[in-house]
């Protein structure tokens, strides 16, 4: 999964992109509003942790402008404790959720994994497909109850396709969803990761549909099934 962080304190800023890579996702950051607005236009993030108060354009017109142009990933906006007008004026612009400063890291981590979940149409933090469970608080992953040790781009791959069950995702899809932007990207190194994890995993519940990429499914759903889902 690919955040964005927009943020112009710069120790801040740090502090959540060191955390949110620390929990699996792939992290890119804007200090400004006008290097916000061009990333989340170009880039396919699946949720934004944003703030208001940024130089040249701020946080609201950011996600005005985002929401006008069609962008539709969730957004948890950081606001000020004692400025409920801000929250109200955010909500108004198209946010999800928000966090006031100062925060604890731990809580917009859970307020994150809660708007990917409504996003994804998922209910509880653990994922489950067949005997395959993936707990994204702790990011654990386990097989029948027993515990599979991934790595972090492995953990994220298989996250994505947790988010996304039953529906054909390409490879140019998980590139673009797994690597921040500064990272060299080669689509054929998720071929090399969907190896891995198809041999951690010991199941059958990544399937490839030739031509069109993998599609995650409980293991006794036949390539019928898979076809509908396109």
């Amino acid at each position: 999964m690919r955040l964005l962080v927009v943020e112009d304190e710069p120790d801040l800023a740090r502090q959540l992109e060191s955390s949110l890579k620390d929990a699996g996702y792939a992290v890119d950051v804007a200090a400004d509003g006008e290097e916000a607005h061009f990333l989340g236009d170009t880039e396919p993030y699946d949720a934004v942790v944003l703030d208001l108060g940024l130089p040249k354009l701020d946080g609201v017109s950011v996600l005005e402008r985002w929401r006008q142009d069609g962008k539709t990933m969730p957004v948890l906006i950081l606001t000020a404790r004692d400025q409920w007008n801000d929250k109200v004026a955010g909500f108004d612009a198209g946010a999800d959720d928000y966090v006031a400063k100062p925060f604890h890291t731990e809580e917009v981590l859970a307020r994150l994994r809660a708007i990917l979940r409504r996003s994804a149409g998922q209910a509880s933090a653990e994922l489950e497909c067949g005997p395959l469970r993936v707990d994204t608080r702790g990011a654990r992953v386990s097989v029948d109850g027993h515990p599979v040790k991934l790595t972090s781009l492995e953990y994220r791959l298989l996250a994505y396709l947790m988010h996304h069950q039953g529906r054909v995702v390409s490879r140019t899809e998980l590139v673009e969803h797994l690597y921040d932007q500064d990272f060299d990207r080669d689509s054929n190194t998720i071929e090399v990761f969907v190896g891995r994890l198809r041999k951690k995993l010991k199941i059958n519940v990544i399937r490839t549909v030739r031509g069109l990429g993998y599609c995650l499914s409980p293991p006794e759903e036949d390539n019928e099934t898979l076809t509908q889902a396109q």
